[in-house]
């Protein structure tokens, strides 16, 4: 079974989001800080891609019982977004996934190189 088959609240903290819009102060701290930053071609696109998510994604199945979050992931044909690294070059991201508070159903969408590497 694929999408998210119950209803989603944004989560309120809007950093969450603005850490992956181009342009974003977060997004400067982040390659300061981390050297690289993922982020959505636009909001446009970074909506487009939370429908998607919504209506196709897959779960990505269960980190560990201390999570807190469900995963859901989808690949897309055209690049949604892009990774900035500190040298000023670009990596183009077909992946993106949404994470759900597990227990009040708030998420954010990040985009991604691929999967989140499970833990055993």
């Amino acid at each position: 079974m694929s999408g998210i088959n119950r209803e989603l609240t944004p989560h309120p903290r809007s950093s969450l989001f603005d850490k992956h819009l181009p342009g974003t102060p977060e997004v400067a701290r982040l390659v300061r800080k981390e050297g690289k930053a993922h982020v959505f071609k636009d909001r446009a696109t970074m909506d487009f891609v939370v429908q998607a998510i919504i209506e196709r994604g897959e779960l990505t199945g269960v980190e560990d019982q201390n999570d807190d979050y469900d995963r859901y992931g989808l690949y897309f044909d055209e690049p949604i977004g892009y990774q900035i690294k500190s040298d000023g070059s670009l990596l183009a991201l077909y992946y993106a996934e949404i994470k759900i508070v597990k227990g009040d159903n708030k998420y954010h969408v990040i985009p991604r190189t691929k999967p989140r590497r499970q833990k055993r």
